[in-house]
């Protein structure tokens, strides 16, 4: 991205950022196996960055808030705050977690549905409350996340004078009545057989008192307030919050619809790829996301490496787009692999929606989206790999999807790598920035396989799944490529990055 100074002249770069280790959530100890629902699938702060969130392959949602400021926009009970502007580091801490998908089965296609949460995405708060969106493979949810005042009995108020017997309530107020005749009469009529009405004696029933209720604390509590459903035949792969507040996209394989955040059983689809011959399919939809300002616009990406931009104001059907960002390819490159590693796994629109960032399997591209020539710049993530493509795909990690962001003031892009690296790059022009980090660097740390469950998706359909995940270097050393790091996001306004290492949420900063 070009940057100029005072006089018009092209601004030198930024110097590199110096990286540090914040924190780190849920680390495994010595020897401690992850279990695969515990394993991170999604990551997303909210647009404040006051708030993060991740989700599980067992569909839960867990929440973060930040830590270290006096003040943004939520209780603090009970947490000595610092401020912000002496802070060391930003700093999170738990908040709530709640269960957002089951487990399910679809009985008509005999297909079992995972609870794994593929996206979550925040939505605009309202009187105080969190609400964001959440989605597996077929359904997606609505969540108010809201603060509750717990009522608890603070004192029963009972005279201890006046009870009889072990203390009870009813001890008390029996103490101060007659007991009543067998025929339903009392003689100092303090009970009326024909009314049902009670009435006190002369003065009162001085044992019989109210218990006081006060409100000690607040919990936080996770309700579903809209759940849409029955409109993808394929897997979700995206979903995307519109700048108007009201509308939101989610896409399959095939199709992208549209939604109204108040209305759940009813969509449109304004996208759609599917042929009519199913055998004529020759590429998939891999990511969808809104414009950040503009409402009308969206982009997608596809397994063939291109990006569509589309104008809802065109038609009610976009199978036309207004602009196609795809890289031309070099003569005599191609080979078996081009097509798997050119997919693209992810795109980001930038703050002002100038820039869109994609991740293919080897590089970060950085498109502008009024230049559809080619990319801007590309960065190789890992292109020491290449020579070993071959065994990438024989144990299957070819086809691992791997996030990318770009940082708020659009100067950086970052994306994540294998041994549980991931990566910043300078965006600006002249930058030459490149950076690696390990998310996790504890030696006693026990890294197991992660079991991979077999995929569903269309652009599964026609590969061979292996489960070889061990491969040897040029020097004979062995090398593991089940230490992938998928997910990771920027944090709006800030140089910090969370990423997902399994079942571990670590966080940087700079």
């Amino acid at each position: 991205m070009d940057a100029t100074d005072a006089d018009g002249a092209a601004a030198p770069p930024p110097p590199p950022l110096d990286w540090k280790f914040s924190q780190v959530f849920g680390e495994r100890t010595a020897g401690e196996e992850v279990q695969e629902v515990d394993i991170i699938s999604a990551i997303e702060f909210d647009k404040t960055g006051n708030h993060l969130a991740t989700g599980d392959r067992g569909g839960r949602v867990v929440l973060f808030e930040r830590a270290d400021k006096k003040d943004h926009g939520g209780s603090r009970r009970g947490l000595e705050m610092m401020d912000y502007s002496v802070s060391r580091h930003p700093e999170f801490r738990y908040k709530t977690e709640f269960q957002s998908h089951e487990p399910e089965f679809d009985y008509l296609k005999s297909l079992e549905i995972e609870e794994k949460i593929n996206k979550i995405r925040w939505c605009q708060t309202a009187n105080g409350s969190i609400f964001m969106l959440s989605t597996n493979d077929k359904t997606i949810k609505l969540w108010k996340v809201l603060e509750k005042k717990v009522k608890k009995i603070s004192e029963m108020n009972i005279d201890p004078s006046k009870t009889a017997g072990n203390g009870s309530i009813g001890s008390s107020i029996s103490s101060g009545l007659k007991p009543l005749p067998v025929n339903g009469s009392h003689p100092d009529k303090c009970f009326n057989s024909l009314t049902s009405d009670f009435t006190f004696p002369p003065g009162g029933i001085s044992s019989l008192r109210f218990p006081v209720v006060t409100s000690h604390d607040t919990s936080l509590v996770a309700r579903c307030r809209r759940v849409y459903a029955h409109a993808h035949d394929y897997h979700i792969n995206s979903i995307s919050n519109n700048s108007d507040g009201e509308t939101f996209i989610s896409a399959d394989d095939l199709r992208v619809n549209l939604w109204n955040l108040e209305i759940s059983n009813q969509s449109f689809n304004i996208v759609d790829v599917k042929p009519s011959n199913m055998e004529d399919l020759t590429e998939v939809i891999t990511s969808a996301e809104f414009h950040p300002t503009h409402c009308n616009m969206l982009a997608y990406s596809s397994s063939k490496g291109s990006i569509r931009l589309i104008d809802l104001r065109q038609s009610a059907l976009c199978d036309t787009h207004s602009k196609l960002f795809e890289e031309q390819e070099a003569p005599g490159s191609r080979s078996f692999f081009t097509e798997i590693i050119a997919s693209i796994s992810d795109i980001k629109f930038g703050k002002e929606g100038r820039y869109i960032l994609s991740r293919d399997y080897m590089t970060l591209k950085l498109w502008d989206i009024n230049m559809d020539s080619g990319p801007v710049t590309t960065f190789q993530v890992h292109e020491h790999l290449r020579p070993r493509l071959c065994d990438l795909y024989d144990n299957d990690s070819i086809f691992d999807k791997f996030e990318c962001c770009l940082s708020g003031d659009g100067l950086r892009v970052a994306s994540g790598s294998y041994s549980n690296l991931f990566r910043v790059f300078g965006s600006s022009t002249g930058s030459t920035e490149a950076t690696s980090l390990e998310a996790s660097k504890n030696p006693m740390r026990n890294q197991t396989q992660i079991p991979s469950r077999p995929s569903r998706s269309i652009s599964s359909l026609t590969r061979v799944v292996r489960r070889e995940n061990q491969g040897v270097d040029a020097n004979g050393n062995a090398f593991d490529f089940t230490t992938k790091l998928l997910h990771l996001a920027w944090h709006p306004t800030e140089n910090s990055i969370a990423c997902a290492a399994a079942n571990s949420l670590y966080m940087y900063y700079a």
